[in-house]
């Protein structure tokens, strides 16, 4: 019986071990999380980043993370401000999202406020410079496809959105770094969710009409508590997590 025991408690720690080495990001690193306003509220109680910092822990990793989203910016800016808020800074790992202002800026009007939005070829010269420079520093980059601008597929920004989202896969499979597909959980997980009636809510009418209420979004644009969830968990399986781990981490939130 004692030797029974043994091999049990043996083969639980191994299993144990197992999972956990399944993750990329280890116990001791640092994460930064690059990106604009949805990154920069995920920060907050209940959002993405900070899900993402409870399911580490709660896995046993003690990992220390560097909020560096910032509203409104696109990846010129992020590109700008790169060194300063991550490299000097030294992480280990850095999540990028990055795409939504420069596709939404094209057609967004705010009172008298005209904005300008980034084309997709100054978009990839942009990407190729955070990766690289990214890359020199010795930082592991975990790609996010952009989240919807509206919760509505078919509308003119989301159809925008596809080369630059597109680009961000290629750049995700060419240089084998871990990509979090959160535009296409996002579109998934809106199916999944029944309509109700109702008027959402928005900034601009002409991109989030509609007669359903927002499902994943508090606005079209930035995230409600699901719509969190489903960022968190994209970037935990881009990790390494497994739906073992998720289930576990989930308890947390």
């Amino acid at each position: 019986m004692k030797k029974l025991f043994s091999i049990l408690l043996t083969t639980l720690a191994f299993t144990a071990c197992a999972l956990r080495a399944e993750l990329a990001i280890k116990s001791g690193e640092t994460i930064a999380f690059m990106g604009d306003s949805i990154t920069e509220g995920g920060n907050k109680k209940g959002g993405y980043v900070s899900l993402v910092m409870a399911a580490l822990k709660s896995n046993g990793l003690n990992i220390q993370h560097i909020p560096a989203g910032k509203s409104g910016n696109k990846s010129t800016d992020m590109l700008a401000r790169l060194d300063q808020a991550v490299i000097s800074k030294k992480p280990q790992w850095m999540t990028l999202s990055c795409g939504v202002n420069d596709v939404w800026h094209f057609k967004l009007v705010l009172g008298n406020r005209t904005f300008e939005g980034v084309s997709i070829e100054d978009y990839k010269k942009n990407i190729t410079a955070i990766l690289d420079k990214a890359k020199a520093a010795d930082i592991k980059v975990v790609i996010l496809t952009s989240t919807m601008i509206g919760e509505d597929p078919t509308k003119e920004l989301n159809q925008m959105m596809i080369p630059y989202n597109d680009f961000l896969r290629q750049m995700a499979k060419e240089r084998n770094l871990p990509l979090a597909d959160l535009n296409a959980d996002m579109q998934a997980q809106l199916k999944s969710i029944p309509d109700v009636p109702g008027k959402p809510k928005y900034f601009g009418k002409e991109f989030y009409g509609g007669d359903v209420q927002n499902k994943l979004t508090t606005d079209g644009c930035h995230m409600n508590a699901e719509g969190n969830k489903m960022m968190a968990r994209g970037v935990l399986r881009a990790l390494g997590m497994t739906t073992a781990q998720l289930a576990a981490a989930e308890k947390s939130w």
